[in-house]
């Protein structure tokens, strides 16, 4: 009953719905640094916005990668160069790295992209471990194991040293990230997107350049994940082989299915349960953070096979009425239907 009244409330006021949701989120958004330790709060939205980046790939391209750790370290470190070497306001040295990330993933793109499933995965991979390697051994440049530190918080002579005020310099930089994957998704480029992942050969058949359209989105996440290793890179003053690492990569592949794959918000939350999660065990003196992850993740995905978000969804919309024809309406993000065939 109460699934079935909540599913006719969505169907009927599915705007005021989607503004609702909107408010919440910035409301969370805003509030952060108030309810939790500021450099929390921040590694939250970042690991947010690379969730969201890779979700672009994984749940609305049907893309598999294993190798955005590259994207996210090559932007941090790039980020930490440029402010460091120029003195640049840190928003023009993230942007400037998240350019530096989608410059690195145009070839790797290219190279990937005729690939598909497990092998796609293992080449995104193969490049990321190159970047590590990379990374590790330029040790003039990158540190190596020490890292690189003493990245700057320069913003026009404001004092961002205290990690309250620079929450809220850097948010914006996310929310324009988080907005633009948001027009992506709901625009006749992310249509084709969803349509490549249900049945690529019908895209295909359909006139569309398939594989113009994955190097495309391939690049474009690499930038909304530069962005967020940038920023996080800033907050934290560093930028480490950790960064570049496999690990890394897997981090954000769980925080996607954790949350919801191909729903945008449910990357978000994945985010948030991690990071939050790992700063509770890490504070309780836990070590083994991963092992306990690791089973928490392996029981959501038993319960939930969509994500969490997109279970509560899916279940909203299953007792939604059917006889309104108009389903469309009540979506929040494109259903996963190849809708070019209407394009003509």
């Amino acid at each position: 009953m109460i699934l079935t009244r909540l599913a006719k409330l969505t169907n009927g006021w599915n705007p005021a719905l989607r503004i609702a949701l909107l408010v919440i989120g910035l409301v969370l958004a805003f509030g952060l640094p108030w309810t939790m330790y500021p450099p929390v709060a921040l590694d939250i939205t970042a690991w947010a916005l690379f969730a969201v980046a890779l979700d672009l790939l994984l749940g609305y391209t049907g893309m598999l990668s294993f190798g955005h750790a590259a994207f996210w370290g090559s932007s941090a470190y790039a980020t930490g160069i440029i402010a460091i070497e120029t003195g640049m306001p840190f928003p023009v040295a993230v942007l400037g790295g998240a350019l530096v990330a989608a410059l690195l993933a145009l070839p790797i793109a290219m190279l990937s992209v005729r690939r598909s499933g497990i092998y796609f995965a293992m080449v995104t991979l193969a490049f990321a471990q190159l970047v590590f390697f990379i990374a590790n051994q330029w040790r003039s440049v990158t540190g190596g194991e020490n890292g690189l530190q003493g990245i700057p918080r320069e913003f026009f002579g404001l004092d961002l040293s205290d990690s309250f005020y620079f929450y809220y310099a850097a948010l914006p930089l996310i929310l324009l990230g988080l907005l633009g994957a948001w027009r992506v998704v709901h625009s006749p480029f992310g249509r084709v997107m969803v349509a490549i992942r249900e049945n690529q050969a019908r895209a295909r058949a359909l006139g569309y350049p398939v594989d113009r359209y994955k190097v495309q989105v391939f690049v474009l996440s690499a930038f909304l994940a530069g962005i967020a290793g940038g920023v996080y890179a800033v907050g934290h003053g560093f930028a480490s082989l950790q960064e570049v690492y496999w690990t890394t990569s897997g981090k954000v592949v769980v925080m996607n299915i954790l949350g919801g794959m191909g729903t945008l918000w449910g990357p978000v939350l994945g985010a948030g349960i991690i990071v939050l999660l790992e700063d509770y065990l890490a504070t309780a003196g836990i070590d083994a953070v991963g092992l306990v992850t690791g089973l928490i993740f392996v029981v959501t995905v038993l319960l939930f096979r969509r994500g969490i978000w997109g279970t509560v969804r899916h279940l909203v919309r299953s007792h939604a009425p059917k006889d309104d024809g108009n389903d469309e309406a009540r979506q929040e993000e494109p259903e996963p239907k190849p809708a070019p065939a209407r394009q003509g």
